[in-house]
């Protein structure tokens, strides 16, 4: 009789056991990635520090910007928070390598898209947050119109960048001399640009704005020349190989598209959630469970719009303000190049 009771006592006690497992082992959300930012609770979001209207830190401690919110966005489709962001300030040099680490589970910052980047790195560049090309900001001085009218002149720019290898290829194919001065620091390129060490520096249109808006008074000293030499389509990055983790940072973007598209945004979502258009419910939530297949719950786009909005929202709040149109970066219905494809 005892030893039927004993029995019977560690069978109960496995299966106690077995209940307390299972509810673990039932949280897989089928990503490596995913479930590393459930087990830590927050997402590790690799961006700059000095790019206002993009990714700064401000005088809170706080990071601002598009790309920061684009993180934000991220968060909250996959835990349900916005605020579950870990911000780690990367550099040009360091950026890819932090990624390819894992020390970060996202890079959103002023990263080029290009072949060599996902064929050859490891990662996949997840869609094109803001569409860009390199143009030159010179001083006033100078008299400067065109970049044509640059040869011999001293220029500033970052090393590891794609700008680096555009500003040599277009002087080289131009037959105009080039003096570069290399400079990571955007504060340092700042002090030799008021300095006059360098004539001119060269970056993406986005970059040059954050950073002559970052001159203050001296702002109007210097002006952005009419051309560009490249195309600089700038998005996410994740490393390859969790195709689901990929999905759900491509499709939040996706999601904030289609809610500019739709008129949803974060002060009239409560509102929307009982439209009746099927793009609009299935967006919401409301019909089907398109998260699922992401390792997200049903809400993931609604928990994106009302806690970080749409993507005019976050450029309205960001970038706007810097002076910068829309241009290439309107819905495509308003001319521009942003075009989601449907969920359904």
């Amino acid at each position: 009789m005892t030893r039927r009771f004993l029995s019977l006592l560690a069978s109960c006690a496995g299966l106690a056991l077995a209940a307390f497992a299972t509810p673990a082992a039932a949280q897989s959300t089928g990503s490596a990635t995913l479930d590393a930012i459930r087990a830590r609770g927050a997402l590790v979001c690799g961006t700059s520090a000095d790019l206002p209207g993009f990714a700064m830190l401000d005088q809170k401690g706080e990071f601002t910007g598009l790309y920061t919110d684009f993180c934000r966005a991220v968060a909250a489709a996959a835990l349900g928070d916005a605020s579950k962001v870990r911000f780690v300030t990367t550099t040009y040099a360091n950026r890819l390598t932090a990624l390819q680490s894992g020390e970060i589970d996202i890079l959103s910052s002023n990263t080029t898209w290009t072949q060599p980047r996902e064929a050859a790195l490891g990662l996949m560049f997840t869609g094109v947050l803001f569409y860009d090309g390199q143009g030159f900001l010179v001083s006033k001085k100078l008299g400067v119109k065109s970049i044509r009218e640059l040869d011999g002149a001293s220029v500033c720019v970052q090393p590891g960048t794609t700008t680096e290898k555009n500003l040599a290829d277009f002087f080289r194919a131009s037959n105009m001399r080039l003096n570069p001065v290399v400079i990571e620091s955007v504060e340092e390129i700042r002090n030799a640009m008021i300095a006059g060490r360098c004539d001119a520096f060269t970056v993406g249109t986005s970059t040059l704005a954050a950073f002559r808006a970052g001159l203050g008074a001296r702002a109007d000293d210097f002006v952005v020349l009419p051309e560009l030499i490249s195309k600089e389509p700038l998005g996410p990055v994740v490393r390859k190989g969790d195709d689901r983790f990929f999905d759900l940072v491509r499709w939040t973007q996706y999601a904030m598209t289609l809610a500019e598209e739709f008129g949803i945004a974060s002060k009239n979502i409560a509102q929307r959630m009982d439209d009746p258009q099927p793009d609009v419910q299935r967006l919401l939530g409301r019909a089907g469970d398109f998260g699922k297949d992401m390792g997200v719950n049903a809400a993931w786009a609604a928990n994106i719009i009302r806690q970080v909005g749409n993507y005019a929202e976050i450029w309205d709040r960001n970038v706007a303000p810097m002076g910068l149109p829309r241009g290439r970066n309107a819905l495509y219905t308003q001319g521009g190049l942003h075009y989601a494809p449907p969920i359904r």
